[in-house]
Order: C-alpha cells, then sequence, then structure tokens
C-alpha cells in the first residue's frame, strides 16, 4: 500500500524519472554556455549520443530548443547545435515607488526584451491595478507580446508583505498598495501569476546571481537612496523575519540621531535621520554644497575631496559606518554591498572612507563593495526571481 493509499507512486530510478532529470540538466547547461551540439551535450553530461540525440529530439518537440546553425570551421563535418527556444516563455520585472513605475519583459534566458517607465505623479490611493496593469500592456506591446502570454510577474516595492496578514507593511508612502487582498487583487487583474518582494531584498537577489555576491553565501546589501534599507542573506537564502520587516534598518535608532519613539507614525528613525537623502542634502548645504538632489550632492562633495576638502564625505561615511557597525555585529557577514543611488555617486572614494570607518567600530572585518548590477538593480533582481519561477515551471512541466 502506497503511503496515500491511492495508487503507485513513480520510483527513484524509473525512466521516466530519468529523462526528467537529464532533460533538466540539458537545459540548464543550454542556460548557461550557450548553443551545444550532441556532441557537446552528451560530454557535458555523461550521456550516450544516442540518448543525448533522444533527449534533444523530446526538448525540440516541446519548444524547449531550437536548431541555430552548425560547428562549420572546425575539422570534419559541421554538427546541430541547438539553444533554448528564447520563446519558450516570457516574464516581467517591476519597480514600484511613489512616482514611478518600472517595467522590463525578458524571454526565458534572461534576456530583456522591452522596457517601459510610467509615471505615477501624486498620491493616488486608488486605481493601483489599472496603473500596473497599464505599465504591463504598455511594455508587452513595445515587445509585440500580449501580456496574458507572461508566464510571472514579480514587482519589487518599498516595504516587505506580511505573510501573516496580506498587507504590505513599512510603506506608507505608497497609497494604494495596502489592500488586505493586494497580491489576488493584481494576479485577478493581470491575469497572470504575480508575486511581490520587497525592492531591496531583490536588489539583493540581482547581486546573488549576475553581480558582486555571487558565490556568497553571507552578505548585507545597504541601499541608500530616499530612503534606507538592507537585505540580509545568510546560507544563501534571504532573512525575512516574523512580518518581513527584517532589514527595515532606516527605523534603527542610532547615535549622533533624534530618538524617534513613534516610527510608524513619523516613517522615520535613526539611520534615516542620519543618511537619507534628505539629510544628505542638509549636511551638503552646511559645507557649502548647494544640489538639487541627494546624488548631486555627494558627487559635488567627491569632487571637493579631490581637491582636498573632503569634509562632506568623510562625515557621510562615518554615518553610514555607524549603521553598519550595528548591522554587522549581528549578521557578522563576509560581505557587505552598498548599492542605491547614493553609494553609486560616491563611488571608490565614498566606499573607501566607509570601509575604514566600519574597521574602527566593529568587530567582524566583512569586505565592503560597491554594486556594479547594470540599470535598476530592483527590476534586475524582479527578472531573476522571476526567470527561476518560470523555469521551474517550463522545464518541469514539458
Amino acid at each position: 500500500m502506497t503511503a496515500a493509499g491511492n495508487g503507485n507512486p513513480a520510483q527513484p530510478g524509473t525512466p521516466s524519472l530519468l529523462r526528467a532529470i537529464n532533460d533538466r540538466a540539458a537545459l540548464e547547461l543550454l542556460l548557461e554556455q550557450g548553443p551545444l551540439s550532441r556532441s557537446q551535450l552528451g560530454g557535458l553530461t555523461g550521456l550516450s549520443k544516442p540518448t543525448a540525440s533522444q533527449l534533444l529530439a523530446r526538448l525540440e518537440s516541446a519548444g524547449l530548443v531550437v536548431p541555430v546553425g552548425t560547428t562549420a570551421g572546425r575539422p570534419g563535418p559541421g554538427a546541430q547545435l541547438y539553444e533554448i527556444n528564447p520563446e519558450a516563455a516570457f516574464v516581467a520585472g517591476l519597480d514600484v515607488n511613489p512616482a514611478r513605475i518600472r517595467v522590463a519583459i525578458a524571454d526565458i534566458t534572461g534576456q530583456v526584451v522591452a522596457e517601459y517607465r510610467h509615471a505615477t505623479p501624486g498620491r493616488q490611493a486608488t486605481g493601483t491595478v489599472e496603473r500596473v496593469r497599464e505599465a504591463v500592456d504598455a511594455a508587452a506591446n513595445a515587445a509585440g507580446l500580449d501580456r496574458r502570454v507572461l508566464r510571472q510577474v514579480v514587482i519589487g516595492t518599498p516595504g516587505a508583505m506580511d505573510s501573516n496578514s496580506g498587507k504590505l507593511r513599512y510603506a506608507p508612502h505608497l497609497p494604494g498598495w495596502h489592500s488586505p487582498r493586494l497580491l489576488e487583487e493584481l494576479t485577478e487583474g493581470l491575469g497572470v501569476p504575480v508575486a511581490l518582494e520587497n525592492d531591496v531584498n531583490l536588489a539583493a537577489i540581482a547581486e546573488q546571481r549576475v553581480g558582486q555576491a555571487r558565490g556568497v553565501d553571507n552578505f548585507v546589501l545597504l541601499w541608500v537612496e530616499d530612503g534606507i534599507g538592507a537585505a540580509i542573506v545568510l546560507a544563501g537564502k534571504l532573512h525575512r523575519g516574523h512580518t518581513g520587516g527584517a532589514g527595515e534598518v532606516g527605523y534603527m535608532p542610532l547615535p549622533g540621531a533624534p530618538l524617534v519613539r513613534n516610527v510608524r507614525r513619523e516613517n522615520s528613525g535613526g539611520f534615516q535621520e542620519l543618511a537619507g537623502a534628505p539629510a544628505v542634502l542638509a549636511l551638503a548645504k552646511e559645507h557649502g554644497i548647494g544640489a538639487r538632489t541627494a546624488p548631486e550632492a555627494v558627487t559635488r562633495a567627491v569632487e571637493a575631496a579631490g581637491r582636498g576638502d573632503d569634509a562632506v564625505l568623510t562625515a557621510l561615511a562615518r554615518r553610514l559606518a555607524t549603521g553598519l557597525a550595528a548591522i554587522v555585529a549581528v549578521v557578522d557577514p563576509e560581505l557587505v554591498l552598498l548599492s542605491g543611488d547614493i553609494p553609486q555617486a560616491g563611488g571608490e572614494p565614498l566606499r573607501a572612507l566607509v570601509q575604514e570607518e566600519l574597521t574602527g567600530l566593529a568587530v567582524p572585518r566583512p569586505r565592503l563593495l560597491i554594486s556594479t548590477v547594470e540599470g535598476s538593480p530592483v527590476v534586475v533582481g524582479a527578472l531573476q526571481a522571476a526567470l527561476a519561477t518560470a523555469r521551474e515551471s517550463v522545464f518541469s512541466t514539458h
């Protein structure tokens, strides 16, 4: 009798299971290495030529691989090359904040086929689903696709989804996104699978998959823009906390900042008061540097440091290091990544100063690097998360 008592489950080692394992291994190799011939695929997987031929025929019939020329130019007759069919599936990644929705669509190989930026000015508390659908439709149309072909949509937002209540927490500045049925409403409104994730967590996923954190199991990403947040990766997995709020370090009380006793009402905290965009602008102004935005102020501070006046850059580095010291004392990561437009504007001069300050404030000595992910790390991370889900579905059910 089976455990369920209603039939015989597939047993390990059955031909169908072995075929599925071999097919998945071949698809992963084609994703990693690009076009491969039958003999190359056989050599990498350990399969015989007849078995590799059957595998490729099976995958081609399922629409997962396509022939793409030959190995002409090498000794002997040219062998047929195969690659992943880029049109096997499409996904979308979104980055949402109060001012705009940024969308990118990628095929199953990860190649971006369309991007779109949809302005959302004003504090609109209604029409959230409609605005998201309009943005996704515009990107899909630019790619020559219908939105309904998307296998997965991942949306990055400030704050985090509370798995206990189903509501978006830590993001009072994002009106219209706090319905207890938000995920269901978005899924129904778009007609495709939708997942919501914290934007800084997605930036960390981007670093983990295509950036500085590849091969690193324990790292922290500190995001510094208008607001401050962190993503914490432990043993290769995102640590979200009980309510999804792990990494909301902008609310963290710190020396040198006013003690905010009602962070929910004030939507602020010690680290935010020290090093968020408004604090950076105020710091620059105190030292005679005028700028319209915090990144512009930091860029001018770097220029001033190059002329021998590093007061603003040193003060900012000390503030960032103060917050990081509290984080690394608890987490003890191998790597800390600085991301967001303020660290990007500061570049290597700011990174070096933060590293120097951190060395004196904390016992752990993690490496400190600046993000190198091109474009929007949040969108890149959203696409990577969507691709992981889509590939699992497409590659496992052919």
